[in-house]
């Protein structure tokens, strides 16, 4: 088995991360068309506003194949980053691969000076949540919505980084 490498974003990456996330979230959780044009607004906006002096983006790649995706982007607040597009596909799952991409996050995010690492998701993502849990996070919100066409909890959780 090739070893897996975590690589910046690079040509064709978007196109895969908005597929791969609407195509996921469709046939996990039934997610409706509105879920692909926010994965879309959140990476336009990173591709065109990235500050390379905090903002990182890592695509993990295997044999010439993508594996999933984590970002690290400045937050709405100051000394905030926000961890997003945080995904793995289904083939790379149970390998450890989502500890060492939210591991390498954290670690940017503490060497980048932020003082706190915040995310939003849903209690339906429990593995993730577990991974979160796990590396110190703290659900802070959590609330019942509609969205994407799905009744849904969505959550807030942060890690405090120093």
């Amino acid at each position: 088995m090739d070893e897996i490498e975590l690589r910046d974003i690079g040509i064709g990456d978007a196109g895969w991360l908005i597929q791969a996330h609407a195509e996921h979230y469709a046939t996990e959780e039934g997610f409706d068309w509105t879920f692909e044009p926010l994965v879309a607004e959140i990476l336009v906006t990173f591709l065109r506003h990235r500050d390379p002096s905090c903002e990182r983006a890592w695509i993990a790649w295997r044999g010439g194949h993508r594996l999933g995706s984590i970002f690290c982007v400045n937050g709405p607040k100051p000394g905030q980053a926000k961890l997003r597009l945080f995904l793995l596909t289904p083939e790379s799952r149970g390998v450890g691969l989502g500890k060492r991409m939210l591991a390498t996050c954290i670690a940017h995010a503490r060497d980048r000076g932020y003082r706190e690492l915040v995310l939003w998701t849903h209690a339906s993502h429990q593995a993730a949540c577990a991974l979160y849990e796990k590396a110190g996070f703290d659900c802070i919100d959590s609330r019942p919505v509609t969205s994407f066409g799905q009744p849904l909890i969505e959550q807030t959780w942060k890690l405090k980084l120093r």
